[in-house]
């Protein structure tokens, strides 16, 4: 079994999709720990917050096989491909960590995104602060306190029930 971390953000009817993407993420993988969620300002484009969260769970799938999970919940929560990189998602789903893999294909593993986006490095370091970026070696709760430093907070959201 690895462990597995994926980014949940959303920011059309978040408080749905976020829901929703739980509870498939749980029928495919089966238990999961979640970050707290949060709420910030949309990246790249001007639109609505989204609400991001990490999960963990463990899976004995491959690389592949966990990927191709996301995106087939993403898609039946009616995520439609071939727009914009950066625009209104109904749900996007990214593999952050596979156990301690680096790789760069079939996908950039671990993602270049925990590094980059306090939405993404926050709910990662909340849930997973003692683990350490394979290649970097630091702890995501350091290097959380250092890109806190620079950035505004994120606002905490309770969505009950998750």
């Amino acid at each position: 079994m690895t462990d597995v971390f994926i980014g949940v953000g959303s920011n059309v009817e978040p408080e749905r999709h976020v829901r929703a993407a739980v509870a498939h993420l749980r029928r495919r993988f089966g238990a999961l720990r979640l970050s707290p969620v949060y709420r910030n300002p949309a990246v790249g484009f001007d639109g609505d917050d989204f609400y991001n969260l990490v999960a963990w769970c463990n899976s004995d799938a491959g690389v592949t096989q966990v990927n191709a999970a996301l995106d087939d919940i993403e898609e039946q929560c009616g995520r439609v491909r071939g727009g914009p990189r950066f625009a209104p998602r109904t749900l996007d789903l990214d593999l952050l960590l596979y156990g301690d893999v680096v790789t760069a294909s079939p996908l950039c593993l671990p993602r270049k995104e925990i590094l980059k986006y306090a939405f993404v490095l926050k709910p990662l370091a909340d849930l997973a602060g003692t683990r350490r970026h394979p290649l970097t070696g630091r702890s995501y709760a350091e290097h959380w306190a250092e890109f806190a430093a620079a950035k505004p907070p994120l606002v905490a959201v309770n969505l009950q029930g998750l």
